[in-house]
């Protein structure tokens, strides 16, 4: 219903907007980078370490019983939030943390287990019947290799799509391409920092998401814009990009929309295990359709393209048929 009202050639000059886009851009990127060496990010029990305990929460009781309960162990420092879980049923549960614990001497991943096993021993105690519905325990070493196994995989699937660009246009593209990508999971890496949102592998699978989302969006407009550049030779770099963004604008404000309809129901009603996770993609999406309009687009006009419009060599001597 709504395309009805969508126009159906718009004349907007992106390229006009470049230069105050990119100025824009790089203060967000340093921003965030001083935002991620200072206040730092939220690590989650997958990369800091500690123990994650999920029961069904037991009528009467509520999260203070449970604080109450935890909190004698002598554990340290211990989050106790209620949520509501996932699936259609919509339990309401109780999610326990607590972080990695330094023992007095041996292995710190068996004192870890060991802490997980005082605290379920101690709900079922406290609570008969209490249901269990998850527990996991990570130590500091396996916490360091998934953290540095997600990072390696973030950067292998940058490299792997800048020479998919490069083989597939030209360097050109490929460097815009990738340029936008590291802008956009810069951003989004500093607003998880500036919000503290839990950091963790489900967030690292938002990001590669948000990269495989951006490069086809941006691939789509490079695809244009290597069409009207070959049509339109005589026409500035700068008007063939306006032309190609223009005649993707309706695509790729659709796609978005109704890809942000879907996150904005996972992140409302979605519970807070899907919190983080739905809010990286929700961020990642906006500042990819800008990125690919703005950044990727501009990066391409300052490098230039081979559009075939060389003038042929002249070969002495040869005069024709």
């Amino acid at each position: 219903m709504l395309l009805q009202y969508w126009p159906q050639k718009t004349n907007v000059k992106f390229m006009s907007f470049r230069f105050p886009a990119i100025v824009f851009s790089m203060i967000v990127i340093a921003c965030s980078f001083a935002l991620i060496f200072t206040k730092g990010l939220n690590f989650g029990i997958d990369f800091a370490g500690g123990s994650v305990i999920e029961i069904e929460q037991p009528e009467g009781v509520n999260e203070q019983d449970v604080r109450q309960v935890v909190g004698d162990l002598g554990l340290g420092d211990v989050q106790v939030n209620a949520a509501r879980g996932t699936g259609v049923e919509g339990i309401e549960v109780i999610v326990i943390r607590f972080a990695t614990q330094d023992p007095e001497s041996g292995d710190r991943e068996a004192a870890q287990q060991t802490a997980n096993n005082e605290v379920r021993a101690a709900l079922e105690e406290a609570f008969p019947g209490v249901n269990i519905r998850s527990s996991a325990a990570v130590g500091p070493k396996v916490s360091s290799e998934l953290l540095q196994s997600g990072l390696t995989a973030l950067g292998v699937a940058l490299a792997l799509m800048m020479l998919y660009i490069s083989v597939r246009f030209q360097w050109q593209y490929a460097l815009g391409a990738v340029g936008a990508l590291f802008h956009d999971v810069v951003i989004t890496m500093g607003m998880f920092a500036f919000t503290q949102f839990e950091f963790n592998l489900s967030t690292i699978a938002a990001l590669l998401t948000i990269v495989g989302y951006s490069m086809n969006d941006t691939v789509i407009v490079f695809d244009r814009i290597r069409e009207e550049a070959r049509k339109y030779k005589k026409l500035q770099l700068s008007q063939v990009i306006n032309l190609a963004v223009n005649q993707t604008l309706s695509r790729t404000l659709l796609t978005s929309g109704t890809t942000l309809l879907a996150l904005f129901s996972i992140y409302l009603f979605g519970g807070t295990v899907l919190s983080g996770m739905s809010f990286a993609l929700i961020f990642g999406v906006i500042i990819g359709t800008y990125s690919s309009v703005f950044i990727a687009s501009a990066i391409v006009l300052l490098l230039g393209i081979d559009r075939g419009d060389k003038p042929k060599r002249e070969v002495v001597g040869f005069q024709g048929v």
